[in-house]
């Protein structure tokens, strides 16, 4: 860093203003603490990625931070909801967000603060000076890719919005999860032509129960075409070849016009492992102290599905949200504030 660079000083950074980050705020803000978010798209963009009329499997009340109440008059709150709810406490606790704006690097300093390096979306950089940092980023904009010929065609998605665009089209999901279930039934409704393909040998387990029945129903009278035990292993313009997992079957192509390839996400760990902050190779997950979320690296912080493994969806918000707490507390402990 050339020394005529402006560092602004902050006492605490987040990096992510997803839900556990926003949560993280909230918490240190309890104390007496202000600290600066750095969030690379807009608030709660992991939720704003979830498909456009799904409803959460929580109550609202599990999704609450900061002790602020979350009113919905259904069971389960939708995703607009919850993107208002994120939205209105960010507003109203004047939370300081550096939206469109992503941390490039945190680089530990011989006197146990960091200096946190960003990019905006204009490719302008700055440079923070700050005693703690908090990495509570998602793991929405790293999908498990499938490293097949024909994975980067434009009619692939890793994605699914609204079934709209897929009217009376050929459809291949790949994956047998609930975020593959849910596509399948949203797109029967547009008359879409649907090929699930999935690896496991029957239907997977985590498939949400009230769910289960209905999708099986459809599958059982034709409706939705299933492929137990398969993988695709090409994507051409206008097809897909699949491979049938049992040994010696020949691999076949079936019409194809768009693929999701819903296979789950990853989260992103090059931000910490840079900063010196050990890693499980197995299993991805990140050391950390759990009564305090502090890393390996004294004064660097995880919030949320960070301190996940491969399965990310093994912390939801639900728990994620818990994590600033300790954060906060610790971080008073460190300071010696009251």
């Amino acid at each position: 860093m050339s020394a005529h660079e402006n560092v602004q000083n902050e006492q605490v950074l987040i990096i992510g203003a997803g839900p556990c980050g926003l949560s993280a705020a909230l918490e240190l803000q309890a104390v007496g603490i202000e600290p600066l978010l750095i969030e690379k798209h807009a608030v709660v963009h992991s939720i704003y990625q979830y498909p456009t009329y799904m409803n959460f499997f929580s109550t609202a009340e599990l999704l609450e931070i900061g002790g602020i109440p979350f009113t919905t008059p259904s069971d389960k709150p939708s995703r607009r909801e919850a993107l208002q709810y994120y939205r209105d406490v960010a507003l109203r606790r004047k939370l300081r967000i550096r939206a469109y704006e992503e941390a490039a690097a945190i680089r530990p300093q011989p006197d146990g603060s960091f200096l946190v390096e960003t990019v905006d979306r204009f490719g302008g950089k700055r440079v923070y000076a700050t005693g703690h940092v908090v990495v509570a980023t998602g793991y929405f904009d790293h999908p498990n890719m499938l490293g097949i010929p024909g994975e980067e065609l434009p009619k692939v998605t890793h994605f699914f919005g609204e079934a709209h665009p897929y009217t009376g089209m050929k459809v291949s999901i790949i994956g047998g999860n609930n975020s593959a279930v849910d596509a399948a039934m949203e797109l029967l409704r547009v008359g879409a032509e649907i090929t699930v393909v999935y690896r496991g040998e029957n239907y997977s387990p985590s498939i949400k129960p009230w769910v289960r029945p209905l999708f099986e129903g459809n599958v059982n009278k034709g409706s939705i075409r299933m492929l137990f035990s398969s993988q695709v292993v090409r994507i051409d313009p206008d097809s897909v070849t699949i491979q049938p997992l049992a040994d010696g079957a020949a691999p076949y192509r079936i019409d194809n016009d768009f693929v999701l390839a819903l296979t789950g996400f990853r989260p992103e760990r090059t931000l910490l492992t840079d900063a010196g902050a050990t890693v499980n190779p197995e299993t991805t997950v990140p050391s950390f102290d759990p009564e305090t979320m502090e890393t390996d690296v004294p004064g660097l912080f995880i919030a949320g599905v960070i301190a996940a493994g491969r399965e990310a969806n093994e912390i939801f918000i639900e728990s994620g949200r818990h994590h600033g707490k300790l954060i906060a507390q610790r971080i008073v402990a460190l300071t010696g504030r009251e």
